[in-house]
């Protein structure tokens, strides 16, 4: 079922929203419209009022980058409103625990990778990384995240995948859902994380949640060695521990470090996100570079695939 949240957001917010829709953005002429993106699973209005309209199935995903999505019956000793997510209850005082951390993106964009990271972040390792910014992880900017990732990557063992869209679309091409690529990827990530500090242990291990427990081990079970022991699951799990926020940084610096390696390719910058301005990139490339091409950068069974040969054929008359 889809979502409908509302936020009312500061000027300022409402820019970092629409800077961070920027490649995604749509028209739309309805009165009190000031802004307007459409990504794959949701779908983003800005009012002059102030109020910032997130619909969809991943409207409660892109609204907790804005602001905590509360469920306002839940409420603690003290008055104050929780963060409402589905998934596994945590252990209390759980922010404070030594956690391996995972997250992924790029699973929206057209173009460029998939990528994967796992951090594990160590109680005594915690302030650290808050301080150097990943707290705010859902706030940052592609640049911000970018100057802060080196220091997140010299200060805690992490793991770092990166998916190729020639190798993503064997993979799909030959019956793998896209969430079964994610858990695939996301175990070995925290595989990786959990060979590099043996013999230390984590207390636990947070996924931000993609799918549901018996769905996500099910994707794995053909896998050889699958990651079981301690592992949580949850949604808007950034919030949860500064692991899960130090691993989206980095699952996002790969994905821009792709990026900007196929920008320079190509010769200009790749559109993020999978709007109409993808689909004419796209049908540029296509025409400039061949289908071969595209196809090497691209999530091929997009729908923008369809769109952009559509588009191929009206420019070539």
């Amino acid at each position: 079922m889809s979502n409908n949240i509302v936020l009312k957001l500061s000027a300022e917010d409402q820019n970092k929203v629409k800077s961070h829709y920027a490649s995604n953005k749509v028209e739309r002429k309805a009165p009190g419209v000031v802004f307007a993106a459409k990504l794959p699973d949701a779908a983003i209005t800005v009012y002059s009022s102030g109020k910032v309209m997130f619909q969809g199935d991943g409207a409660s995903r892109e609204a907790s980058r804005f602001g905590t999505v509360v469920d306002k019956s839940s409420t603690n000793q003290n008055g104050a409103t929780s963060i409402k997510t589905k998934g596994d209850k945590l252990p209390d005082n759980f922010q404070q625990m030594s956690v391996i951390g995972s997250d992924e993106t790029g699973t929206g964009d057209y173009f460029g990778p998939v990528t994967v990271a796992a951090v594990y972040v160590p109680k005594d390792k915690i302030d650290l990384i808050n301080e150097l910014g990943a707290k705010d992880s859902k706030m940052l900017t592609d640049a911000k995240m970018m100057e802060i990732a080196p220091d997140i990557m010299n200060s805690c063992i992490h793991s770092i995948l990166t998916l190729r869209n020639e190798k993503y679309n064997e993979i799909q091409g030959s019956g793998y859902s896209q969430g079964k690529i994610k858990a695939m990827l996301h175990n070995q990530a925290l595989k990786h994380v959990l060979d590099k500090i043996a013999p230390e242990n984590p207390d636990f291990i947070l996924i931000d949640q993609f799918a549901e427990r018996n769905t996500y081990y099910k994707y794995l079970q053909n896998t050889k060695t699958i990651v079981r022991e301690k592992v949580l699951f949850s949604t808007k799990a950034e919030q949860l521990h500064v692991s899960v926020a130090a691993a989206s940084i980095l699952a996002r610096y790969a994905f821009l470090k792709e990026m900007d390696r196929l920008s320079k390719e190509i010769g200009y910058p790749l559109q993020k996100g999978a709007s109409g301005k993808v689909d004419e990139m796209a049908a540029r490339i296509w025409i400039e570079r061949g289908e071969e091409y595209l196809r090497s950068i691209s999530k091929w069974h997009f729908a923008n695939t369809e769109k952009a040969k559509v588009l191929v054929k009206i420019k070539r008359g």
